[in-house]
């Protein structure tokens, strides 16, 4: 399903660039522009008057969200933003698609608070992402999560543009 949602948009978007114009065309650009959108459709049954998204071309799409490894969090908080759902169902359709991944999600906290709390903090952490992963449909024995609390800083400081970067879950494949 959302596969489907990933190629709409991919969809979406080459359909949005191909209206995009550069000026007036002459009578041979587009002829020359009807003929390749021809070719490219052909045979392909309800494809008339739409741009054509190969399966790479989506797939290359689901990889630059694969390649976003990195979930971040709000000050003491485990939800899962908005803006990372997209790159949490890629991860899911890949665990999905090959059922021989494994990834290790790590759970990380800021400076602030106790050893104790930052390793439970992480922990739920890592725990929010897997069970997003696993309601997603992968399998529960795909992932495993673990905390690392303050010990492994992203980067290191004192003040919220740093403490941001380190509230983080971290999707690490074996």
């Amino acid at each position: 399903m959302e596969l489907n949602k990933l190629f709409a948009a991919s969809l979406l978007s080459l359909a949005m660039v191909g209206c995009a114009s550069s000026g007036g065309t002459t009578d041979e650009a587009a002829t020359t522009d009807a003929a390749v959108e021809e070719s490219q459709t052909q045979g392909v049954p309800g494809s008339r008057d739409l741009d054509v998204v190969t399966e790479e071309q989506a797939a290359m799409a689901a990889n630059s969200l694969l390649e976003q490894t990195t979930v971040y969090f709000g000050y003491d908080r485990s939800e899962i933003r908005p803006e990372f759902k997209d790159v949490l169902n890629a991860h899911a359709e890949y665990l999905v698609a090959n059922p021989q991944a494994r990834a290790v999600l790590e759970g990380h906290c800021d400076e602030r608070g106790t050893v104790e709390y930052n390793l439970a903090l992480g922990e739920r952490r890592a725990n929010t992402v897997k069970r997003y992963l696993i309601v997603q449909g992968a399998n529960p024995s795909q992932i495993e999560s673990v905390s690392f609390g303050e010990e492994r800083p992203a980067m290191i400081g004192s003040d919220e543009s740093v403490w941001s970067k380190n509230r983080r879950t971290e999707i690490k494949y074996q």
